[in-house]
């Protein structure tokens, strides 16, 4: 519809309004004479009845314009507007009555009959209201027959939402809940079907009524996991579609001249793995950032991103953005002045493995907090080019942490990874041998009595990271498969960026305040986020087909590929050696550190580096090996495979 023909059709429907309710108005004089007085009804002059029904109608009509009853929704009364327009009718019919009375057109006028013509008025406005509500529910008008699982706030909130639509989009049919004893009850006069465990049962008694949805819309956070995956089950088997309320801060207002828009999510597979709401202590988080300088590394990545959004949300003095990447930098950099447009930030293109840029960085700003997230990451790429992730992920972690503590800053958090223990790739090696020099350093500090702090923060799989598996499922499925899984027993540990980037920020917390630390674990002890449990590769997969609206094994295929180089099957986070503490804090754990020289990890790092640096692969891969006892075998093996030798 052109923006030229909108306003003529809302004025068009607008004087359809006014004159239904002035019809309305007029036939209820001659209803009232009659009910109050038949006979007069009858003694009385015809023209005369229409006269003063027509006046009538013109005072309800003014007054009706006046408290906007036309705009009172035929399709949803709510109980303000029943409120107004029987007021408004009342007004209009004492007004009238006492005007006929005064004028001496009634003949023994009783206070009874404005009374009993407010009655009227209101019965036939609503009536005609009430009606029409009555046949567009039936007819349905196009609009989506929905089911809502739930029936708390978020069902309460969608069933306004849609009230205020216009043209509304969807028919709520029914709902269901957690308490079977609701069954049968109303809200907002959607009937409670049964209880979202049983939710086939309910389809099946709605499509017995001829009432099928063609939609169930998840309005309860706390429907994810299992419960969610049974909802699925069941729509796939009725041929139902599901979508998911966005968040009760989500749902867009109605602006200026605009009815309010719900806009429904489709299930993503975050919503299936069922990982619950930590509280985190952001007040805490904002006592830490707030007026300081804070840089990230990495800031492009998928971790430095989310860092920088948070971060920037928390009110820093001053927040410095480093990635290598061009691309990325100017992503998350655009994203930040349209998101917080008023932090002073500033944008490097640098390389952590680049000392000199570093350190005259670090000069320039001084930063307080520095967030260590620049990393090379995916396991068969730094498993293929061993050298460049010595060089990133344990000469640049040193540089950062050197330049950190020479500039004094308060902490450095270095991001680690669970492919740290027990590592079987050169990326979860080089990542341990930088975790062994933040705890060697942090005992330093803590030796010393003053200096930075070193924060170290070991966590598995981000959902949605650059390389990571479900971005790969996601393409592949856009392609129509197959779905390509290394075994089928292989295993990882699954959290949102979001919820791991919250808990790095605690982590920052506890460990600059050193209150909640047990002392065993106060010189160097890392950070381990609880993950949850870890979920099998191919049980992903077949959700994500699943979710597609595609069957596994049937529209879309599986197919092994077998474990790549320096792949594990389960992915651990803790070393046996590593003792398990409980910070009594939800989400956050911490291993009790080994222990560990400075002087000697110092040393293997620069002669890890010069050979990587001389193209010596298999000799920086000795050292390493050397360095991180777990990974001896595997390094020494992959070496000359890894290196090309």
């Amino acid at each position: 519809m052109a923006a030229n023909d909108r306003p003529a059709w809302r004025i068009s429907k607008s004087r359809a309004v006014i004159a239904a309710d002035w019809a309305a108005a007029a036939l209820s004089w001659p209803l009232v004479v009659g009910l109050a007085s038949p006979p007069a009804l009858a003694s009385r002059a015809a023209v005369g009845i229409a006269l003063e029904a027509g006046l009538f109608a013109c005072v309800c009509a003014v007054a009706f314009l006046a408290a906007r009853i036309p705009r009172v929704s035929w399709r949803y009364l709510r109980l303000a507007d029943l409120v107004r327009v029987i007021g408004t009718a009342s007004l209009s019919a004492a007004l009238f009555g006492l005007a006929l009375g005064w004028a001496g057109r009634l003949a023994g006028f009783t206070p009874f009959l404005p009374v009993l013509h407010a009655l009227v008025v209101s019965a036939l406005l609503l009536g005609a209201r009430a009606a029409w509500r009555a046949a567009a529910e039936r007819h349905g008008e196009g609009e989506i027959p929905v089911l809502l699982a739930g029936a708390g706030d978020g069902a309460d909130l969608f069933l306004r939402a849609v009230a205020r639509e216009a043209p509304p989009r969807y028919r709520v049919i029914g709902l269901l809940t957690d308490d079977p004893q609701q069954s049968g009850r109303l809200m907002h006069g959607a009937r409670v079907e049964g209880t979202v465990d049983d939710v086939a049962h309910a389809l099946r008694k709605l499509a017995r009524k001829g009432r099928s949805p063609r939609l169930i819309v998840v309005t309860a956070r706390e429907i994810a996991g299992e419960r969610l995956e049974r909802i699925l089950d069941a729509a796939e088997a009725a041929g139902v579609s599901v979508a998911v309320m966005p968040r009760l801060t989500d749902l867009r207002p109605a602006g200026r001249g605009e009815a309010a828009r719900i806009e429904l999510k489709p299930v993503a597979i975050e919503d299936l793995l069922d990982r619950p709401q930590r509280p985190l202590d952001r007040e805490a988080m904002a006592r830490l950032i707030q007026g300081r300088r804070v840089l990230v590394t990495g800031a492009g990545g998928t971790i430095g991103a989310e860092l920088s959004r948070q971060i920037a949300a928390l009110g820093p003095a001053e927040l410095v953005l480093v990635e290598s990447s061009e691309f990325a930098l100017y992503g998350i950099d655009l994203e930040l002045a349209e998101t917080a447009p008023e932090l002073p930030r500033v944008s490097v293109i640098a390389d952590v493995r680049d000392r000199e840029r570093i350190l005259a960085l670090f000069a320039r700003h001084r930063p307080e907090l520095v967030f260590h997230a620049a990393a090379l990451k995916h396991v068969p790429i730094v498993e293929a080019n061993p050298g460049e992730g010595i060089l990133t992920n344990v000469l640049g972690t040193r540089i950062v942490a050197d330049a950190a503590r020479l500039y004094g800053a308060i902490a450095m958090v270095l991001i680690s990874t669970d492919k740290a223990v027990n590592p079987t790739s050169v990326m979860g090696a080089t990542k341990r041998l930088a975790e062994m020099y933040c705890q060697a350093l942090d005992l330093k500090a803590r030796t010393d009595g003053e200096g930075t702090r070193f924060v170290t923060v070991r966590f598995g799989n981000v959902l949605g990271s650059t390389g990571s598996v479900v971005p790969l499922f996601r393409r592949q499925l856009e392609r129509g498969g197959p779905l390509t899984v290394t075994h089928p027993d292989m295993q990882r540990y699954f959290m949102t960026v979001r919820e791991a980037v919250g808990l790095v920020l605690l982590a920052t917390v506890v460990r600059v305040k050193d209150e909640a630390i047990p002392e065993a674990a106060r010189q160097g002890g890392i950070f381990v986020l609880d993950m949850g449990k870890p979920v099998k590769i191919v049980e992903l997969a077949r959700r994500m087909i699943r979710l597609a609206g595609l069957r596994p094994e049937v529209d879309v295929e599986i197919r092994y590929t077998g474990l790549r180089p320096g792949e594990k099957l389960h992915e651990e986070l803790f070393h046996g050696r590593e003792r398990l503490l409980d910070l009594g804090m939800p989400g956050l754990l911490m291993a009790a550190p080994r222990t560990v020289d400075l002087a000697i990890v110092a040393r293997a790092i620069e002669e890890a580096s010069a050979a990587s640096r001389a193209g010596r692969e298999a000799a920086a891969l000795s050292v390493l090996s050397a360095l991180v006892p777990e990974f001896a075998r595997a390094g020494l093996e992959a070496s000359p495979t890894a290196s090309g030798l």
